[in-house]
């Protein structure tokens, strides 16, 4: 909203009236006769919505790993990779392609059994909670293509993101939050975008103030959100004021009857009014007990960062957030250096995930909560120099906790030094329609009438994983 020093006469004068004491009344009346002669009361596009069928998960959490983390190193066990450590691999010993067996330890966990690398023994505690999908493929060995498939579902054209798929298919349940919240995200927006859906369903970016310093380094502390509260007005006079703003909106889309521009300056307008009360409340972790704040390792130098983002995800999820994204902030493409860095990434993540897994249990929210951990693909079995490993989209892991998927579950496999996928092979695709099924949608019916065709995130392809549903 522009300044009021550049505002027409018209609004400057009732800036004026609606932030003093004088002519206050009249203004309000005014205003708020002008919204209702606009026709304001409109369909709330995030109400909540029937699915298609009962839903297994009413929400998710997406914990996106960028950069992608080596499966054959964490949770795709490769015992015959260790045998053929040094040997040549499937390009030719000519190209540097040595096999590389994995420098850490697998064992098994929990009473399903499951094979987890010594580099997550928090997560390891979970193994019977876990859905390890070891048969991923994607279409694109390429970072920034293979992050966009994995969230939009294709790598050349710009398209809704699943989170604001999931939020136009299902609505949210509060309507004083967005419904797609992502943090910290990195990378291009369209991961995050509504594209051609309107812009309601796009993700609202929330830096959560993880890993800043200062006075919200650690103990909990609240991230800072800029421009969350107004200087010049309480909240009644700002409500006359927006009244009066939304007004002059709705008779423009009156007058023009299509206009998605200005239905979303109307929509984003009434979600920040209602954000300023009750989004500071949602990310202030002050009254979370030391306990929980400890669990998480929140004050921890290691984990600080990912255990506040992990937090803030329980919390916006108790809260009827349908779709939070939580983005690792450290990069897993480890051409070089593979055994420091990959034991920095997991030690800033394993704990918070542990207990993020522990906390939505204990408050009855895992059962009906689809918890993701993913990366855009997985890296070689052979190594890129002395100690790293290159891109891999023909196989790799991603694991699936909650909400309706079986737990202590390992579902396809890659071949035996987990180059590619072999057996019950899942691409991106149908990653997508098993996450949507599990959220009560048809991925076949979830569709918008875009450009002379309806659009879905599937395209014409995807096949729900029905093996995996508990």
């Amino acid at each position: 909203m522009s300044p009021p020093s550049q505002l027409p006469f018209s609004r400057r004068r009732a800036l004026k009236y609606a932030s003093s004491g004088f002519g206050y009344l009249a203004f309000a009346a005014l205003a708020h006769e002008q919204a209702r002669a606009a026709g304001t009361s409109r369909i709330d596009p995030l109400a909540p919505k029937t699915p298609h069928f009962s839903a297994r998960a009413k929400r998710v959490i997406f914990l996106s790993m960028r950069g992608a983390p080596s499966h054959v190193d964490t949770f795709d066990y490769k015992p015959q990779l260790t045998k053929d450590n040094g040997k040549a691999g499937q390009l030719g010993s000519t190209r540097g392609d040595m096999l590389m067996g994995s420098p850490w330890d697998f064992k098994q966990h929990g009473e399903s059994g499951l094979w987890i690398s010594s580099l997550f023994p928090g997560v390891a505690k979970h193994a019977d909670d876990l859905c390890l999908l070891r048969s991923m493929q994607t279409d694109q060995p390429n970072h920034p293509q293979a992050t966009l498939q994995m969230n939009t579902g294709s790598f050349q054209f710009v398209r809704p993101s699943l989170g604001a798929w999931s939020l136009y298919g299902l609505g949210t349940e509060n309507s004083d939050l967005p419904g797609f919240i992502t943090l910290n995200p990195r990378g291009s927006a369209q991961n995050y975008g509504s594209s051609f859906l309107p812009a309601i369903y796009q993700g609202s970016k929330l830096d959560s103030g993880a890993g800043r310093r200062g006075p919200n380094a650690g103990g909990g502390g609240a991230p800072k959100i800029p421009n969350i509260k107004n200087r010049d007005m309480n909240g009644e006079q700002q409500r006359v004021w927006l009244d009066y703003v939304q007004s002059l909106n709705q008779n423009d889309l009156s007058r023009r009857v299509h206009q998605p521009g200005i239905e979303g300056v109307i929509e984003s307008f009434e979600m920040a009014f209602k954000m300023q009360d009750s989004l500071p409340e949602q990310i202030d972790l002050t009254g979370e007990s030391q306990a929980t704040l400890d669990l998480y390792g929140v004050g921890n130098a290691t984990t600080d960062t990912f255990a506040k983002q992990c937090l803030l995800a329980r919390r916006l999820s108790e809260s009827g957030v349908r779709f939070i994204e939580v983005n690792h902030s450290s990069s897993w493409d480890h051409h070089q250096n593979l055994k420091n860095d990959m034991e920095k990434n997991c030690s800033e993540i394993d704990q918070p995930i542990a207990a993020l897994l522990t906390d939505l249990k204990q408050r009855n929210l895992l059962d009906d909560t689809l918890v993701i951990w993913a990366g855009e693909f997985g890296r070689t079995p052979h190594s890129q120099g002395s100690d790293g490993r290159d891109h891999n989209n023909k196989g790799f892991t991603t694991w699936m906790a909650g909400g309706g998927v079986k737990g202590g579950f390992s579902y396809g496999s890659t071949d035996e030094h987990g180059y590619e996928a072999v057996e019950n092979k899942m691409h991106i695709h149908d990653w997508h329609a098993t996450i949507l099924h599990l959220l009560g949608i048809n991925h076949e019916k979830l569709t918008y009438n875009y450009a002379g065709r309806d659009f879905r995130l599937t395209d014409v392809h995807g096949y729900v994983a029905k093996d995996i549903l508990a």
